[in-house]
């Protein structure tokens, strides 16, 4: 459950920019945003190899 948690606090740390692009409509929040998708596209894609990892050895 590590990683749930880990996941939350990400998205906790990036709502205020969030809500700075849009509710308030500032560009460079915006852009901030891309960024947070991104590294958050990088955890998951992290995240699925360790699943993918642990149900190929508990196979083997």
């Amino acid at each position: 459950m590590n990683r749930i948690e880990e996941i939350r606090a990400f998205l906790n740390a990036a709502e205020a920019d969030f809500q700075k692009f849009y509710d308030k409509g500032n560009n460079s929040a915006g852009t901030r945003c891309r960024k947070h998708m991104q590294e958050l596209k990088k955890l998951a894609n992290t995240i699925r190899t360790e699943i993918q990892e642990k149900k190929v050895s508990s196979k083997g």
